[in-house]
């Protein structure tokens, strides 16, 4: 992931995202792809042990189905993971604008109040 990703962000001084969470952003990128290519594998096998038939190959399948849905589950604790960090960070680089504005949840710019 290129470090100016995320440049375009914040009030385009020192507050925009820092090295650190851009690290984190692109760590766990590397880990849900890493997670989505094994998912491709155990797809894979899933498939060519039911087209075969084969009742062994057939019983494998479990066990390879549930590790799939763990995965899965680990993929979607990552994203929501990813989106609170990121929210976090919004909020982080919101707060020092000096314009008086502030986004809300959904990222558009409101006045504060107080």
């Amino acid at each position: 992931m290129d470090g100016n990703t995320f440049s375009g962000l914040g009030n385009g001084n020192t507050t925009q995202l820092d090295n650190k969470v851009l690290q984190t952003f692109q760590r766990s990128f590397v880990q849900v792809q890493n997670i989505l290519d094994q998912n491709r594998l155990l797809i894979n096998e899933i498939n060519q042990n039911h087209e075969s038939k084969i009742p062994d190959n057939l019983s494998r399948n479990v066990g390879l189905i549930r590790e799939l849905n763990n995965n899965i589950r680990r993929v979607v604790d990552l994203y929501a993971d990813l989106s609170t960090s990121f929210s976090k960070s919004m909020d982080a680089s919101s707060e020092g604008d000096s314009s008086g504005l502030k986004l809300d949840k959904a990222g558009h710019k409101r006045n504060r109040i107080g």
